[in-house]
């Protein structure tokens, strides 16, 4: 496997996780590079220890199937494949799943996957499939997100590796850039990903505008359009420096 896009820098990595992903979707949409429908993860895909905070990380993608026996090999005959591939990243992966069992047959990941990937430096993991061990994965401080729970792993295997695997509705292909948090993940455009970083305080602050407004007491309908103005004007004057960037 062979990544598509050069390394964020890691000051930029470590800003990203400061910020809730609603907040990343909202900066991303200010670029106007796709419709405000596309690029996230749809209700199907939910986070498995909503407490844990935001993931970040690039798409080490892959199938999964447990159905039926693998046709060769064993349960887990590509594991260690799959974590010699993190290497291959330019910083943390993120393992995403597509199972393509319909209707899902049994769970994708535990607690020895899972203990194996964060070994390995993964941030996280999302699979279209079902989740199980929760309580021991959970104490691993490890960001899960799957379309349920099946408390049996079935014949699970690993048919693919590396390649585009469609998740919540998102085609995502390796490499990619995600951010995931308790309100569901989404993909960051790699060659965006420091100018979102830098732009959610700036978000932010637009929005508290009418956050401390409301706060502070003493309300009116004149004085909520006002704030509501100010804060329309910071985040339209932040679109036209974001869109000029492109």
């Amino acid at each position: 496997m062979q990544t598509r896009l050069p390394a964020i820098r890691e000051a930029d990595l470590i800003l990203l996780r400061k910020f809730d992903t609603p907040t990343i979707c909202n900066v991303v949409e200010l670029f106007d590079l796709r419709p405000r429908t596309a690029g996230f993860m749809d209700k199907r895909i939910q986070a498995c220890f909503p407490k844990l905070p935001p993931m970040v990380g690039y798409a080490a993608t892959a199938t999964f199937r447990s159905s039926a026996p693998p046709p060769a090999g064993n349960v887990y005959g590509s594991l260690d494949q799959q974590i010699a591939s993190f290497a291959e990243m330019p910083g943390p992966p993120v393992v995403v799943f597509q199972d393509l069992d319909n209707p899902v047959a049994s769970a994708t990941f535990g607690e020895v996957m899972c203990t194996t990937y964060k070994t390995f430096g993964a941030a996280g993991l999302i699979t279209s499939g079902a989740a199980r061990d929760l309580d021991q994965v959970e104490a691993l401080g490890f960001p899960c997100f799957a379309d349920g729970v099946i408390s049996a792993h079935g014949y699970c295997h690993i048919p693919q590796l590396g390649v585009p695997v469609h998740v919540g509705g998102v085609m995502i292909h390796p490499g990619d850039l995600l951010h995931g948090d308790r309100n569901g993940v989404t993909t960051i455009p790699n060659h965006l990903a420091s100018a979102v970083a830098d732009a959610c305080p700036e978000y932010m602050a637009a929005e508290a505008i009418v956050l401390d407004y409301l706060k502070a007491g003493k309300v009116d309908a004149k004085g909520y359009a006002a704030a509501r103005n100010g804060c329309k004007d910071r985040i339209d004057a932040l679109a036209r420096k974001l869109k000029a960037l492109v």
